[in-house]
């Protein structure tokens, strides 16, 4: 049988900082600058309070699934929409193929349609060990879970020269949670271009993209109806020796304050609402080379207001900063497709084939 090859977006980015910190000193009213900082962080923390409250946040950040598959340089597969579309409703049933060996055969397809509707029970999705495994129980399990996928294309040549899509729309207990949307190529004349995205039915929108070249630019946001409350950027510049070089810039958006730090220049500049001010000495502290820096992560902005007072961006966004980390890996590394969709796919493509 063949070896199933699961498409699924993987850390890109692998740096090592050449330096750690930049200052820089202002003369705007520190208290303004301090105010609209905080008031930015607040209605962050209520976006974040808002997204992990909800049922498709515990979908999208599922990380329970089995070890990705090993790339095989011999494998291909070009899996369009059009191959597996239909309704399909999860229903394990046993059966034994031409050579007598035991098969389980999960989804049966209920009707024809233009998308790929998959039905099938909510437990079995936030625990994507389980969906691989049967159990006679699952099926009395009720198929509250729906995936509509509009538009889905797995062309896998190897592990360096792929294309993939996918468009969807969730629903659980018949009522819609959000919308997934990925984009991913690997090519080796037009590299590496990645984007995800995912709706919230709450207005609020959180998305991860990457696009390669001499230039590389990773971005990492979270919105409401297109006003950024949370984003990170960086761009690196290409090495002589190495895939990705040093960093260029880095810029972190909390609400209407946005940070910047330029390579070569011994200065952090800090606008409000796009104006540049210069209230606070900003320190940029990379504690660690890391992967893709964030103060999620190794990165930390520390400000200090010249009252004193000495704060640092984790701090002002509080417990909100593990659920905005598990949300960039969540859109960094895309589980759910690769655990869900991408096998459902699989499953259904190779019973037709």
């Amino acid at each position: 049988m063949k070896k199933l090859i699961r498409i699924i977006p993987v850390t890109i980015l692998t740096v090592t900082l050449l330096w750690s910190c930049s200052e820089n000193f202002s003369t705007l009213d520190s208290a303004n600058l301090k105010a609209t900082i905080d008031k930015s962080a607040l209605e962050l923390n209520t976006a974040m309070d808002a997204i992990t409250a909800t049922t498709a946040y515990s979908i999208l950040t599922i990380s329970d699934g089995a070890s990705k598959s090993e790339a095989d340089e011999l494998y291909k597969v070009y899996i369009p929409l059009e191959l597996v579309k239909g309704v399909y409703n999860y229903k394990p049933v046993q059966s034994i193929d031409r050579w007598g060996i035991s098969l389980v055969k999960f989804f049966t397809k209920a009707a024809d349609d233009n998308k790929m509707i998959v039905n099938m029970p909510l437990k079995k999705v936030t625990a994507p060990r389980s969906l691989r495994q049967y159990n006679p129980a699952d099926s009395t399990l009720a198929n509250n879970f729906s995936i509509a996928v509009s538009d889905y294309h797995n062309n896998y040549n190897n592990y360096h020269d792929f294309d993939y899509v996918l468009k969807s729309e969730i629903s659980v207990d018949a009522a819609v949670a959000g919308e997934l949307n990925i984009d991913y190529l690997v090519s080796p004349t037009l590299g590496i271009t990645y984007a995800s995205q995912y709706a919230f039915t709450n207005s609020y929108t959180a998305d991860y993209a990457y696009q390669s070249g001499d230039t590389a630019v990773s971005s990492f946001g979270i919105s409401k109806e297109g006003t950024v409350l949370y984003k990170e950027e960086r761009l690196t510049f290409r090495s002589d020796t190495g895939r990705f070089g040093r960093e260029h810039q880095y810029s972190l958006t909390i609400g209407d304050v946005k940070i910047v730090r330029k390579s070569g220049v011994q200065t952090v500049d800090v606008y409000v609402n796009d104006i540049l001010q210069s209230a606070a000495l900003v320190e940029i502290i990379d504690r660690d080379a890391d992967a893709e820096p964030s103060v999620c992560k190794k990165r930390e902005v520390q400000i200090t207001f010249e009252d004193g007072t000495v704060t640092t961006v984790s701090a002002l966004i509080g417990s909100s900063v593990e659920n905005i980390r598990t949300l960039f890996d969540s859109l960094h590394n895309v589980y759910f497709a690769a655990y869900i969709v991408d096998w459902i796919a699989y499953d259904i493509y190779y019973q037709r084939n």
